[in-house]
């Protein structure tokens, strides 16, 4: 179930207050953050953020087109890893045609 329009989108107040301070100095430097929940507001646009995966930190640039989504989308926090199964297929197909051609 999605947030209310009424309440308006979420960003976490400790987040807002690290991009404002940024804005205002103009560091460069990215913003360290557990905050996957929060949501990206125009604000954030041009900034590099370094959000938590779980494990460690992924470094996000912002641009327009992420407005409106939640930081977490941009830091997959699983990685995928190949299916072993079609391997061990074609090795076996690969070891027949093998032993076929030595006879």
């Amino acid at each position: 179930m999605s947030r209310s329009n009424k309440k308006g989108a979420f960003v976490d107040s400790h987040l807002m207050k690290k991009v404002t301070m940024a804005k205002a100095e103009g560091k460069h430097k990215a913003i360290k953050t557990w905050s996957r929940r929060s949501a990206i507001f125009p604000e954030f646009v041009g900034l590099n953020f370094s959000v938590y995966n779980g494990k460690s930190f992924v470094n996000v640039y912002v641009s327009e087109d992420m407005v409106g989504h939640k930081l977490g989308e941009f830091v997959p926090t699983r990685v995928f890893k190949q299916h072993s199964s079609n391997n061990k297929a074609e090795d076996a197909s690969k070891e027949g045609s093998t032993a076929e051609a030595g006879k």
